[in-house]
């Protein structure tokens, strides 16, 4: 199994480009299922979630090829409505693929699904949407098991106890754009990935407006076809790569980042100290008067992004103050503090929140990724600290981040994947 090496104590210099949006690509992929033929995905990323989505679209039926960052589906031939256990298990996303099965074969029977372990992360709303479609939906070994002659529009309410449910919207949004009549969704999230999404949609042929606002109202068709489209860029790796450049004091350019879809972040990053400017094809970061602890809550979007915690707590131990994080979306994601402890970090925690000291020593140690977006928060504490950090089961990295490894050398770190 593969790690990565960090040593510490490099000032980030140069450009990178950002990759495609994960959490955008793997929605539309699922969603291409909705029609029978051909479609084109471009921009797509080339990470461990991709390669599962294409199998399980595979298992279903549909002929997948891919070169570089282009993905070609066709669906002609999908007849299989089962997404099996041993592939939607190990990727949250793959839930994506129940809609869409539900709303063309009218029958669906997808694993519940697994990914990061970063506290409980139901399906409630999933199903509470497609059964306001008129869908009968049961429970049975550990499969969702749906049921549907022909979805029928209606008023469906997304709100939940931590807020908007991204998948759950684009579950419903999937799902409405093949029923019967007008469907309108309230509370639905309004993440840059849901309007790319809609936006694939309607080129298909579906009528969908509103995508990007707390209501969505989709008027449903009777087909729709393969379409082409290209994937935005990955908000939250280049909001990553923003922090690498800030926790290392360096001057990066980050060609792709959309500024609009990071004004949460960057609202943050400039009140630390961090100096941001837009440019026309991208984002450029720099330190010029050093860091400052903030307090930092995270919030269903456009609030600060709960996949950016462990990244902005790992930036506040550089800073000379004390820091408050609170993690209103998922309460129980710190799993990363443990390991950040072993370099030398002062934190507390209580409930839903930690308290950060800033300026203490950071040094290399050995440390173990938990989920996705911890491991990178090891990464960029490796890149502040002393001496040499070894970071384990990147397997979580490689679900996210595209050759992070590479595109952090490229700026001047001294990092390297190693057997």
């Amino acid at each position: 199994m593969d790690k990565i090496v960090v040593s510490g104590g490099k000032q980030l210099r140069g450009e990178i480009k950002i990759s495609g949006a994960k959490n955008s690509a793997l929605p539309i992929l699922a969603s291409t299922l909705l029609a029978s033929g051909v479609s084109v995905i471009k921009n797509v990323p080339n990470l461990r979630d991709i390669a599962t989505m294409m199998k399980i679209l595979r298992s279903l039926g549909a002929r997948i090829s891919r070169q570089n960052t282009e993905i070609v589906v066709d669906t002609t031939d999908v007849r299989n409505f089962t997404a099996p256990y041993e592939l939607v298990s190990t990727m949250r996303a793959s839930i994506c693929v129940l809609g869409p099965l539900l709303a063309r074969l009218s029958k669906a029977n997808v694993s519940h699904p697994g990914g990061c372990i970063i506290g409980p992360r139901p399906v409630d709303l999933h199903i509470k949407g497609l059964r306001k479609l008129g869908a009968k939906i049961t429970i049975e070994r550990g499969y969702i098991i749906a049921r549907a002659d022909k979805l029928e529009g209606n008023e469906i309410f997304l709100g939940g106890p931590f807020g908007s449910t991204v998948l759950g919207t684009a579950n419903c949004i999937m799902a409405a754009s093949l029923a019967k009549g007008v469907t309108t969704i309230e509370n639905a999230a309004c993440e840059p990935e849901i309007v790319d999404l809609a936006e694939f949609l309607n080129k298909m042929g579906a009528r969908i407006e509103g995508a990007g606002t707390h209501i969505v109202r989709i008027e449903g068709v009777n087909e729709l076809k393969g379409a082409e489209h290209t994937i935005i860029p990955d908000r939250i790796e280049a909001g990553t790569y923003m922090i690498a450049g800030a926790i290392t004091g360096g001057d990066i350019f980050i060609k792709g980042a959309v500024f609009e879809h990071l004004q949460a972040v960057i609202d943050k990053l400039e009140e630390a100290g961090v100096k941001i400017l837009k440019q026309n094809n991208g984002i450029k970061v720099t330190v010029p008067d050093g860091l400052k602890a903030i307090d930092v809550t995270t919030m269903a979007y456009p609030g600060f992004p709960t996949d950016m915690q462990a990244q902005i707590l790992t930036l506040m131990l550089v800073t000379n103050g004390i820091s408050i994080i609170t993690e209103k979306i998922y309460p129980d994601r710190f799993m990363h503090v443990s390991e950040l402890l072993r370099m030398g970090a002062s934190i507390i925690r209580e409930g839903a929140r930690v308290i950060v000291k800033g300026g203490a020593k950071l040094s290399g140690a050995p440390v173990m990724a938990s989920d996705l977006r911890a491991s990178a928060s090891l990464i960029l504490a490796g890149l502040a600290a002393e001496g040499k950090t070894e970071v384990s089961r990147i397997y979580h990295l490689d679900r996210g981040y595209e050759r992070i490894d590479e595109k952090l050398g490229r700026l001047g770190a001294d990092i390297k994947r190693v057997k």
